[in-house]
């Protein structure tokens, strides 16, 4: 959940400013955090209390406003007992990577990412890519090394991971949609040699920085398990209940923690 959040932080000075050359991406002043990390922390709160994951996205959405929501979700926030829409954007994505970390199988990871997604993300797009990424978590985690990771998201999603980063980020551009951001992401880091060029390969994407970034990071975090020291100091621009909430989160399911947090 840390490799998600630190790579929402990285990407969201580069989300309408897109960056293709590594290495010019870097943490800056502003770099600060965005819906893709409210909400991703909405859903790890709603499973370690066992609150409705609909009632936590919606509490959370409304106390941090302003983080960069979807027009579509912005609505759904201010609409009480507001259904799904039908939605194949990647929010449904972004927030999905704390079920990879707490599912026993890979159907209870199925089962319950679904969960995260169809309370907006109904459309089956959209919870595909919920699915894909909090999967893609679980067998990382679990020790799956990168092309049992690859075959079993492509199988499973029908994405096509067998291109190459190099091959699509010259031409890739600004897509919000699941089917046209988790697997460019999912490559990203499949292309990887540790964290850090994970999260900066998904920024230089040149498209959704902070969410390719989020999504990416939280695989690898759990391939990898070391985050650098230089990228976890940008965890204090979280509010105290967030931190509260990550501590949380590792502790009661055994996690180690890749970034020391006061």
């Amino acid at each position: 959940m840390i490799g998600a959040i630190l790579g929402d932080i990285l990407g969201s000075v580069y989300e309408f400013g897109p960056e293709k050359d590594i290495s010019k991406i870097k943490f800056s002043e502003r770099s600060d955090f965005t819906d893709d990390t409210v909400l991703t922390i909405a859903v790890a709160d709603a499973i370690l209390t066992g609150k409705e994951f609909r009632d936590n996205l919606h509490l959370f959405g409304n106390k941090y406003p302003g983080r960069g929501y979807g027009g579509r979700f912005v609505q759904w926030l201010k609409a009480d007992g507001a259904g799904a829409y039908n939605s194949y954007g990647n929010g449904s994505a972004m927030r999905a990577s704390p079920v990879g970390w707490v599912a026993r199988t890979e159907a209870e990871v199925l089962d319950v990412a679904e969960k995260t997604a169809n309370v907006t993300h109904d459309h089956p797009e959209g919870i595909k890519g919920a699915q894909a990424i909090a999967l893609a978590v679980f067998l990382a985690r679990n020790g799956s090394d990168k092309e049992i990771i690859r075959e079993k998201i492509a199988e499973t999603f029908a994405y096509d991971l067998e291109q190459q980063y190099n091959d699509i980020q010259p031409g890739y551009f600004f897509d919000v949609t699941c089917q046209g951001s988790v697997p460019q992401a999912i490559i990203a880091f499949l292309d990887s040699n540790d964290y850090q060029s994970a999260i900066r390969k998904a920024v230089a994407l040149g498209g959704d920085a902070d969410t390719q970034a989020c999504m990416a990071g939280a695989i690898a975090e759990a391939f990898y398990g070391i985050i650098p020291d230089s990228d976890c100091k940008y965890l204090d621009r979280l509010p105290d209940e967030f931190l509260f909430t990550i501590r949380q989160f590792y502790t009661s399911f055994d996690i180690a923690m890749p970034c020391g947090i006061k």
